[in-house]
């Protein structure tokens, strides 16, 4: 009997020791999930890594950011800074060098001649030659003639005036070296914007021949939409990007400055124009299509990031904050307005926090393969 007693007292002992050691590890593994949950968000990337990656951070502080009206626009050649050269007769187009858009040339250049020699009409260049020569032959006899009153003052007059209508017409001709037709000239330096006309077209007197332009001064002309008529009085500069290259072009930063803008919208658009003024610096093409970011009053105490720091996925925008020298964390933000530079952040940072501004697309793709055992940090 003593011997049964002894066997479940023993058995219940057993019994009891295996359930507390269950419920031992049970609380152990449930702290570790914990853990776990409270750092899944986070991602691992040691300095070596982030600086071999081109990682850069920016302590987020709120500061002065302008208001913005997006838009689109176009660049165009500065007034002055183009030239459209003409033919001044009529006739056949003879090249004397080769022309081709960008060519560079300089004010004075001979560019092209006109001639007239196979024309019905003849060759004007001899035409005006012939009358100036006659019109100075009698002017020079009849000077010689006046003071001896042989020929009246009203007459000398007369003949003075022909003589000078001649030589202004011959020489607004500007004959060809070789003396077969009138030299079309560049009447400013710079590039062949664009040639109008090929080797052996007639020309009619007034006819465009072919752009020059200097792309020292460029302008860039917005068309913004009526409904912000009433911010347009509080605009003072802009920043506008290209199809053609990443960067983003500051009208500040090129001497630019606000010419005009538009009191109401065209006959056949809905749109006002907005016209600013600045220094090409070789980068930028005239004709170009730009996206535009209009900027006016500046308004204090707004967090802005740099573009670069935002990414995107499925239609929300987030950010990675850097929480410590080697882990970094995925945050989600509402984005305002967009200078192309900067945009406003509306929500999801406050001032002191780090952000990720170069390499964020780094920062995404280590998330990927992240496993986070045995990390631990101080926050």
């Amino acid at each position: 009997m003593k011997h049964y007693i002894f066997m479940g007292a023993l058995a219940a002992c057993m019994l009891g020791s295996c359930g507390g050691h269950e419920g031992h590890d049970h609380e152990a593994e449930g702290e570790a999930k914990e853990a776990h949950a409270a750092h899944a968000d986070e991602i691992v990337l040691t300095p070596e890594k982030a600086q071999a990656a081109g990682v850069q951070v920016e302590e987020v502080q709120p500061a002065a950011f302008r208001s913005v009206i997006p838009t689109s626009g176009q660049v165009l050649a500065a007034q002055g800074d183009e030239a459209t050269v003409v033919a001044a007769v009529s006739g056949v187009v003879n090249f004397t060098r080769s022309l081709i858009e960008g060519t560079q040339v300089s004010a004075g250049m001979a560019l092209l001649t006109v001639s007239s020699q196979h024309i019905q009409e003849g060759d004007p260049v001899k035409r005006a030659r012939i009358a100036y020569e006659t019109a100075k032959s009698e002017y020079e006899r009849a000077a010689k003639l006046v003071d001896k009153q042989i020929v009246s003052q009203k007459d000398f007059n007369q003949l003075k005036e022909n003589y000078e209508n001649a030589r202004i017409a011959y020489e607004a001709l500007s004959p060809s070296k070789d003396g077969k037709g009138v030299a079309v000239k560049s009447p400013i330096g710079g590039y062949v914007k664009s040639c109008l006309v090929k080797e052996g077209d007639y020309v009619t007197v007034g006819q465009p021949l072919l752009t020059v332009t200097q792309t020292r001064r460029l302008q860039l002309k917005a068309e913004v939409s009526e409904r912000y008529y009433a911010g347009l009085k509080s605009i003072v500069s802009a920043n506008f990007t290209t199809t053609y290259d990443d960067k983003v072009y500051r009208l500040d930063d090129l001497k630019g400055r606000l010419l005009s803008y538009g009191k109401s919208s065209g006959d056949a658009s809905y749109y006002i124009p907005v016209t600013f003024e600045f220094d090409n610096r070789g980068d930028v093409i005239s004709g170009s299509f730009v996206e535009v970011y209009l900027l006016s009053e500046e308004r204090q105490g707004v967090i802005s990031l740099p573009v670069s720091a935002i990414t995107e996925e499925q239609g929300l925008n987030f950010v990675y904050l850097q929480v410590d020298a080697e882990c970094y964390k995925k945050q989600e933000v509402k984005l305002g307005m967009n200078d192309g530079c900067r945009v406003e952040v509306l929500s999801g940072l406050k001032g002191g926090e780090k952000v990720v501004t170069v390499g964020a697309m780094h920062v995404k793709l280590a998330a990927a393969g992240n496993t986070i055992p045995g990390h631990t940090h101080n926050h």
